[in-house]
């Protein structure tokens, strides 16, 4: 999952990101990990919050780290 990616190219800290999706810091950061479930109502509000389509946070990063360009 982009989660981390994300919110590093935002500025966002994880602390501001988990108070503002309504979840746990340390929950947040067990997502980012991925080591835990996430729901899609979460992967939503995430998506909302850092202005991302939720298909983003799935997207295999190039070599470079950017975003890869759709077909």
């Amino acid at each position: 999952m982009n989660l981390r990616r994300l919110r590093h190219e935002r500025k966002v800290s994880q602390e501001q990101l988990a108070h503002d999706a309504e979840v746990d810091r340390a929950y947040l950061s067990r997502v980012e990990r991925a080591v835990t479930y996430v729901g899609l109502e979460i992967i939503e509000k995430l998506a909302t919050i850092l202005g991302v389509d939720p298909a983003e946070f799935f997207r295999r990063p190039t070599r470079s780290g950017s975003r890869r360009k759709a077909d």
